[in-house]
């Protein structure tokens, strides 16, 4: 993912004038000329085109096939690295599949697997077969991006952290020492990516090279050249792709070419001011058909969230930015350029202000992604579309002003999709407008009955005519679609709509003694004896769920927009190898309406077995084949059913939260402390540390002044977190000051002193550099002349640089770039990082990034068992003793005893103050949060059930880094239910492996 919002300047447009001036006139026809299909034949079937190494995957300029089946892909971007708990992955991915996705996106962290030469790790939450199994049996199709580089907002972009000090190379290149990097974590990729994919029954249907990257130089499309012949040469033979940052066109032709182009878009910037959009970019369809026509069109990210900066405005701004009413209009405007093939970045990892939450909720933004999905899932004729035109060609007749219209076609059916939006897509107002519209029996003005089609606000609508559902035939509906399909021997239909807003449909129904209509005040009938249509209008004021119509072979069904995204429709699973996959495995579905999430769905005989989660007890709905006599939910019947006999297959019933929300978490107190920096006391012997003695770097900024020697982590193989350096001199007394050129990330911090006398932090405010330059003045009296002094230095390190469009921007340098006495000269440089550096750490279960280089780290303090009991007992509110400068661990445990059958989402939260202070949150010795008093902007960090102990005891260390000396650092943390779901995930393993003693650090 490209943090970058891309801007489209004067080349964009002129390309999209060329494209208009120079369009195919027999896409430029008016909805009321008839299409000729029989002169559209060799469009309508365009050949079937492959990468030559297997026919399981196809693809033509509409969408991929899969073992010979079209399939729209609708998927999000999920990163299991980032929930380290492999069974909480599942939960992820029934949730994706339940809003109706088909496929997930998942980067692989080249680094987290690969953390030191020769040591390749994908075991616990790294390991992957885990994870294919995991989305196999929700039944979801994976492209996998594996890198090398996959950006993610991780360090370095994910490339290994010693690959940035040992490769001399350019990195995303060519460069010999580069590629001997990547090799073995590239075959380690395919011995695990080849017996999964789709061609032997696994799930991955797509494999990315690299990430978001340019063709030129030629030594990076020489670089993709190598990656793909390692992969073909490996046995991956599913289609290779690549995600292009916006519009540039590279890797389509020439050197490093894929098999599938894609093209990546963020059309929102950051979250300061959610409520300002930009609008959408008009040209994706244009540019698509100019660079890869014969092609799907692709978009491997589309904006699904945003990042959020330190001292930004938090997740939750970002989820306004991109919200329900974001993903309809921009979204729907995908879909309206033709796209068939989407991902949307972020589905779950980080919290992004995604559809799901960090901590596993649900939002209502998955709510309007599950409306768009099941639409999708339900409209096999939305595969294969032409673009026809829009408003601004003449393609689209509409009537009134302010709605922008484009038509897409099923050259095949002749169904028309009519996708709306305001003409400024950042529009808040309210707009009118009907369409001339082309139809099986002649052309129509639609609405008919009603006066128009109203937009309000930030919305978006699909408009469709001659649309199918089971045998039965929609001649139009300007109501939106929630299902269109057969449930057991009947056709159904269920439409939805705003309740303010009034709705028309249009469809040839039985004959009235056939069936029975609904009774609703809001509900109009009109009969068209001609062609045999019955037009439904559907008034302002419709609440709740309404039966319009209802027989032995049709159910038609209305509600609010509200009641609609209650219910899931569910896969029953098939026999064959993708039992869940929809359309391949399966397609028997149901209805269900009320529960909080339903996961999966089975029928045995005349018996509905249901499970999933309930957050309040609610009245079930179930659409079923007309046999189901009895439902179960999470395996116990359901005893009070009711409207299973007759004509109606609606079945009603109650569900009833089995569990009680009367638990209490327990306060956080009984803090034990103990101080973690004895390395600025006198006695302290750093003589087992490393000395810093280098005077080369392949870090790409040399030192900018000092006596030559190199004092950047990573060369020494501290790469990751906190790195603590003394510099030795001895003193004649003229000593005064040192000055000092500190890089550490963004947002870092460090803290100086001289002996064991603190002189001052860097930055001194709430700036956010990622270096600073300053003289640190030695306070009077500190300086011990004709003795050794030592000033020593704790810098954070905030992670390494992504490297964007610049390769070497991954080797940025973390340490000390520049030091000097203001007179004299250092004699020793030592520094201590986490404990055996990257290639000796000793915690290889929760992984290379878990730990750094502080005193309480390297010894273990934050690991279950450590004894504090001889540690003295202080509260955290209190701050450090004295309140002093530096750093010290608080310690405590709790007992946790959480109802069973029960998912509660748990948080740990500070308060949410701007003091001068750093903390580490570990918990189960699982380093789970950062929190930056003075920055911000996060204060509430969820830790997932697994991590957590539910049924037991925990432990949980803060480091505390107070910057400042005499400034009062009191935080104050709290455990936080997120939620109360009565069901949830099932059982969940815990991996807290306890302390034990560890080598001196």
């Amino acid at each position: 993912m490209s943090k970058a919002r891309f801007s489209f300047t004067f080349s964009a447009l002129l390309l999209l004038c060329l494209v208009l001036l120079t369009w195919p006139a027999t896409l430029r026809v008016s909805t009321s000329s008839v299409p000729d299909f029989g002169s559209r034949t060799a469009f309508a079937n365009p050949p079937r085109r492959s990468n030559g190494l297997t026919d399981v995957v196809q693809w033509d300029n509409y969408t991929l096939f899969v073992r010979g089946q079209r399939i729209l892909l609708y998927s999000g971007e999920f990163h299991a690295f980032r929930i380290p708990v492999p069974d909480l992955w599942l939960d992820i991915f029934q949730k994706m599949k339940a809003a109706g996705l088909n496929g997930v996106s998942i980067y692989i962290h080249w680094g987290l697997s690969h953390p030191a030469p020769g040591v390749l790790d994908f075991d616990d939450w790294r390991d992957l077969q885990s994870l294919f199994d995991s989305a196999s049996a929700a039944g979801l199709f994976i492209v996998l991006r594996p890198g090398p580089y996959i950006n993610a907002e991780t360090t370095a972009g994910g490339i290994a952290h010693w690959v940035t000090s040992q490769v001399a190379g350019e990195l995303r290149t060519n460069a010999t020492d580069y590629r001997a990097a990547w090799e073995p974590y590239i075959q380690a990729i395919i011995d695990a990516t080849v017996p999964n994919q789709i061609t032997n029954g696994g799930p991955i249907i797509a494999v990315q090279i690299d990430n978001e990257y340019s063709q030129k130089p030629i030594n990076r499309a020489e670089y993709f050249a190598e990656l793909e012949a390692a992969f073909r040469a490996g046995g991956v033979v599913v289609p290779l792709t690549h995600n292009e940052p916006g519009e540039g066109a590279n890797f389509i032709n020439g050197t490093g070419a894929v098999d599938i182009f894609g093209m990546d878009s963020y059309p929102q910037g950051q979250c300061s001011d959610p409520e300002t959009w930009n609008p959408v970019t008009p040209n994706y369809h244009q540019y698509h058909e100019s660079v890869t026509p014969s092609q799907p069109f692709y978009m491997p990210e589309f904006q699904g969230g945003s990042f959020d900066s330190w001292a930004g405005p938090g997740y939750d701004a970002c989820w306004i930015l991109t919200g329900p009413d974001y993903e309809d209009v921009f979204y729907k405007h995908n879909w309206a350029s033709n796209a068939k093939l989407m991902s949307f970045y972020m589905l779950y990892g980080y919290d992004y202000g995604a559809a799901i939450r960090e901590n596993r909720a649900l939002s209502p933004k998955f709510d309007e992604l599950k409306r768009q999905a099941l639409f999708l899932r339900s409209s096999p004729e939305f595969k294969k579309t032409d673009w026809i035109g829009d408003t601004s060609t003449g393609g689209v007749s509409v009537n009134g002003t302010g709605a922008f219209v484009t038509l897409l076609r099923n050259p095949d059916s002749g169904t028309n999709f009519f996708i709306a939006r305001q003409n400024d897509s950042t529009s808040t107002a309210s707009v009118d407008f009907t369409i001339t519209a082309q139809t099986s029996t002649g052309t129509l003005t639609l609405p008919r009955i009603s006066n128009s089609i109203a937009l309000d606000g930030r919305q978006s609508k699909v408009i469709v005519t001659d649309y199918s559902f089971g045998s039965s035939n929609l001649l139009y509906s300007t109501a939106s679609i929630f299902f269109a399909g057969r449930i057991g021997s009947r056709d159904v239909l269920f439409l939805f709509g705003e309740s303010t807003q009034s709705h028309e449909a249009a469809l040839k129904l039985g004959p009235s003694n056939s069936g029975a209509w609904g009774i609703s005040s809001f509900v109009k009938f009109s009969s068209d004896s001609a062609n045999d249509v019955t037009t439904i209008t559907f008034l302002p004021g419709i609440t709740g769920l309404v039966t319009v119509w209802e027989s032995s072979s049709q159910l038609v069904l209305f509600s609010d927009t509200v009641t609609a995204t209650s219910f899931w429709a569910p896969v029953i699973p098939g026999s064959s190898d993708l039992s869940q996959y929809w359309e391949f495995g399966s397609n028997e579905t149901v209805l269900v309406g009320g529960p909080y999430l339903v996961r999966n769905a089975t029928i045995q005989n005349s018996e509905l077995q249901l499970t999933g989660d309930l957050n309040a007890s609610v009245t079930l709905t179930v659409f079923a084949p007309s046999n189901i006599m009895t439902v179960t939910w999470n395996g116990m019947p359901i005893s009070d059913l009711k409207d299973i006999q007759g004509k109606s297959s609606a079945i009603t019933g109650r569900l009833n939260m089995k569990a009680t929300n009367s638990f209490r978490l327990p306060q956080l107190t009984n803090w034990k402390f103990a101080d973690s920096l004895p390395e600025i006391q006198a006695t302290f012997n750093d003589a087992n540390w490393i000395t810093a003695n280098h005077t080369t770097t392949n870090i790409i900024t040399p030192p900018v002044f000092g006596d030559g020697r190199v004092l950047y982590g990573c060369d020494y193989g501290f790469c990751e977190g906190a790195v603590i350096w003394r510099g030795h001199f001895n003193a004649t007394g003229a000593e005064t000051s040192v000055n000092l050129t500190i890089s550490g990330g963004t947002a870092f911090a460090a803290s100086v002193w001289i002996n064991d006398v603190f002189i001052k932090s860097t930055p001194s405010d709430s700036s956010t550099p990622s270096q600073t330059n300053e003289i640190f003045t030695f306070p009077a009296g500190s300086v011990k002349t004709s003795q050794d002094n030592v000033v020593t230095v704790v810098q954070d390190n905030t992670g390494i640089d992504e490297s964007g469009s610049t390769p070497d921007n991954s080797k940025s340098p973390r340490g000390i770039m520049g030091f000097k006495l203001n007179t004299g000269e250092f004699t020793t440089w030592k520094l201590q990082g986490k404990l055996g550096g990257y290639t000796g750490y000793p915690d290889r279960t929760r992984g290379i990034l878990n730990e750094g280089g502080l005193f309480g780290e390297r010894e273990g303090w934050h690991l279950p068992g450590f004894d504090t009991s001889k540690w003295q007992t202080r509260p955290l509110s209190e701050g450090l003793p004295n309140q002093d400068a530096g750093i010290g661990f608080f310690i405590t445990t709790f007992d946790l005893h959480m109802p069973s059958g029960t998912d509660i989402p748990i948080s740990f939260v500070f308060d949410d103050d701007s003091a001068r202070y750093r903390a580490l949150l570990f918990v189960n010795g699982w380093q789970y949060g950062k929190r930056v008093g003075y920055l911000g902007p996060q204060v509430k960090f969820p830790v997932h059930q697994g991590l957590l102990d539910y049924n037991g005891k925990n432990t949980v260390a803060i480091a505390l880094w107070s910057l400042d000396a005499n400034t009062i650092v009191s935080p104050k943390v709290t455990l936080v239910a997120d939620g109360f779901i009565d069901g949830g995930v099932g059982h969940i393993a815990l991996n807290n492996h306890k302390w034990s003693p560890r080598r001196s650090s």
